[in-house]
C-alpha cells in the first residue's frame, strides 16, 4: 500500500535546534506505517519564502518556518513552491478584508497542487492522506490531487482547524469534508463541532491521538524529582505541559497556582513549554511570591521526566483536540484535572478530574486540584485505562479506515459484463 501524506504539522528545523519538534504526533504515525509494511511519502504544506516574504519576516522578526528533511528516521520531502505575492498581502490585510479569503486559499493551494505535481507521479499512488485545514489547508490541497488523479483522500483534522478555523471558512471546509472518502477525528467532540457547523458525518471516524510507550512510562516519582534536582521532602507537584498562550489558558495558569497554594502550601510548579504569555507569567509569579519551574522547549524523554516528577498535571484549556499530553501524563502515573472543553474529558477518560467551564472557573478549577493533592488517587487505575493507547494500537486503526476506503474504490470499479 502507497501512501501519500499532506500534512500541515511537521517538525521545523528552528524547534529541531533547541531539542524537540512539532507535530511529533504526525512523525510518530509515519514510524508506524513502516512497520506496518506503508509505503509512505511525507511532503509538509510549505511554501519556501520569496524575497518579499523575507524582507516581511526581517521587518516583524519573524522566524522562517523551514521544514526538517528528515527526524527520528521518518523523511519529509519539502518541495520548493513560492507563495504568490497576493497571498501576503492578504496575510496583512486578512483582518480587515475576509471577502477574498476563500478564493485566494484556492488559488494558493492549486498552486501548491502543481508544485507537488511537478515532483511527484500520483498516479503509483493507493491513496491520498491530509492531516489537518489550517491557514493553507491540506485537505484541500488533497481534493485538489485526488480529483485529477482519480485516488481516494482520506483527511484527519486535529483541534484548531475545525474549533477556530472552520466557522470562517464553512464553505470550503464542508466541501473538502464531504468529498473524502473518511474523515478522521481526533475525539468525538471535535466530530460534533464539525456538525454543528453543517457537516452531515456520513464518513466519520473517530480515532485518537496516542502516545510511544518507549518514551512515556511510569517511574519513582522521588528518584525522577532527585535525578531533575527538584527534591524537596513533603511537598507535592503540579504542573503544566503546553504551549503559554491563551486557547491553553496560560493566560490564568499563574492565578490558578496561586489559589492552589492557599489550599495547599506544600506545592512546587513546573510549567514545561514555550510561547509568547511565558515573560507575563514569570512576572506575574515573581509578584505573587510563588516558585515556579519554567523549563521552556524540552525534547519528549526530559518532557516524560517532568510529567513523572509531577503528581498533578493540569490542562485548564479553553479548546482541545485530543490533547497528547493527557495519555502521556497518565501512563506518566500522573493525575490529570483538565477543563471540559472540546475533548479533554475523552482524554482523561475520567468524570471526576474534569471541571464544567463557566463562572468562577479557575477558582473551582484550583479547587479540584486542592482535592486531589490532599486525597490522592489510583495511580495504577489511570496507568491502566491510558496504556492501550499506544501509537502501533492508533495507526492499526488508522490502516482499517485506508483499507476500507480502498476496497471501497475497488467495488466502484467493478463492471458487469
Amino acid at each position: 500500500m502507497k501512501v501519500f501524506v499532506l500534512t500541515n504539522l511537521f517538525p521545523r528545523e528552528v524547534n529541531l535546534a533547541s531539542g524537540s519538534a512539532d507535530g511529533v504526533f504526525i512523525t510518530r504515525r509515519i514510524e508506524q506505517c513502516v512497520k506496518l509494511g506503508i509505503d509512505y511519502t511525507a511532503v509538509p504544506v510549505w511554501f519556501k519564502d520569496g524575497w518579499l516574504d523575507s524582507l516581511a519576516r526581517r521587518l516583524l522578526r519573524k522566524e522562517q518556518i523551514n521544514p526538517v528533511k528528515e527526524f527520528n528516521g521518518v523523511q519529509y520531502s519539502r518541495v520548493d513552491c513560492k507563495r504568490k505575492a497576493t497571498w501576503l498581502v492578504w496575510r496583512l490585510i486578512r483582518k480587515i478584508n475576509l471577502i477574498t479569503e476563500e478564493h485566494i486559499i484556492a488559488k494558493q493551494a492549486e498552486s501548491f497542487a502543481r508544485c507537488v505535481e511537478s515532483r511527484f507521479d500520483l498516479s503509483s499512488f493507493d491513496l491520498i492522506h491530509a492531516h489537518g485545514m489550517y491557514t493553507l489547508p491540506a485537505g484541500l490541497i488533497a481534493q485538489i490531487l485526488s480529483e485529477k488523479y482519480s485516488k481516494p483522500y482520506v483527511l484527519t483534522v486535529h483541534g484548531s482547524d475545525v474549533n477556530i478555523l472552520m466557522e470562517k471558512r464553512k464553505k470550503v471546509y464542508l466541501d473538502v469534508f464531504e468529498s473524502a472518502q473518511a474523515v478522521i477525528f481526533v475525539s468525538n467532540a471535535l466530530l460534533e463541532k464539525a456538525r454543528s457547523f453543517g457537516y452531515s458525518g456520513k464518513n466519520a471516524v473517530v480515532i485518537p491521538n496516542g502516545y510511544d510507550p518507549q518514551i512515556f512510562r511510569s517511574l519513582d516519582k522521588d528518584q525522577v524529582r532527585r535525578q531533575l534536582g527538584i527534591y524537596t521532602e513533603g511537598y507535592k507537584y503540579v504542573g503544566f505541559v503546553g504551549n503559554l498562550i491563551e486557547i491553553k489558558r496560560a493566560d490564568k495558569l499563574v492565578e490558578i497556582f496561586d489559589m492552589i497554594r492557599k489550599g495547599y502550601p506544600k506545592v512546587k510548579f513546573i510549567v514545561v513549554g514555550v510561547g509568547h504569555l511565558r515573560d507575563k507569567m514569570e512576572q506575574e509569579a515573581e509578584d505573587k511570591g510563588l516558585e515556579v519551574l519554567f523549563t521552556g522547549r524540552l525534547d519528549q524523554s526530559e518532557v516524560a521526566k517532568y510529567m513523572n516528577a509531577m503528581d498533578v498535571m493540569v490542562l485548564p484549556s479553553r479548546n482541545e483536540g485530543w490533547p497528547c499530553v493527557v495519555l502521556e501524563a497518565q501512563v506518566c502515573g500522573t493525575c490529570v484535572v483538565g477543563s471540559s472543553n472540546g475533548g479533554i474529558p475523552e482524554a482523561i477518560g475520567f468524570q471526576e478530574y474534569v471541571v464544567e467551564e463557566g463562572p468562577d472557573f479557575e477558582e473551582r478549577f484550583a479547587k479540584k486540584v486542592v482535592e486531589v493533592l490532599r486525597s490522592g488517587y489510583d495511580r495504577q487505575k489511570i496507568v491502566q485505562r491510558a496504556q492501550k493507547y499506544t501509537w502501533e494500537y492508533i495507526v492499526k486503526m488508522e490502516k482499517q479506515v485506508y483499507e476500507a476506503v480502498l476496497q471501497e474504490k475497488k467495488e466502484e470499479c467493478i463492471t458487469i459484463d
